[in-house]
């Protein structure tokens, strides 16, 4: 398969998915993205279009940032950084927002390492 349609096809999925969830001020939308060397987690209030807390591999607040990379490991590490900086602006329960990707893998951990750190999906 080109690499034009493989791409057409994930925006399109993303596209499917981020139709039927949206965030609120209450329970705001938990994004999260892979890229090739880097993750991104953001929290997402959809009826302002405001970002209330953000968390990734490259951000300076990040501890250990250079050892970091997308992968299950930094997944877990990141998703638990998410969940603390999350509950210190008192947000508790999200809904996620995978991107498009499989839920297994990196994103579940990063999922699993969110809900041990106290969010509610």
């Amino acid at each position: 398969m080109r690499t034009e349609k493989k791409h057409k096809l994930a925006l399109h999925r993303r596209w499917r998915i981020r139709q039927k969830i949206s965030g609120t001020k209450d329970r705001p939308r938990m994004s999260v993205c892979f890229t090739n060397k880097n993750i991104h987690i953001q929290f997402i209030d959809d009826a302002t279009g405001v970002t209330l807390v953000a968390a990734s591999t490259t951000s300076k607040a990040t501890p250990d940032r250079e050892k970091l990379a997308a992968n299950a490991a930094s997944g877990k590490t990141l998703g638990t950084l998410a969940a603390q900086a999350a509950l210190g602006k008192g947000i508790k329960r999200v809904v996620f927002d995978r991107g498009g990707a499989r839920y297994h893998g990196k994103v579940k951990a990063l999922a699993d390492a969110a809900r041990e750190a106290g969010l509610q999906f």
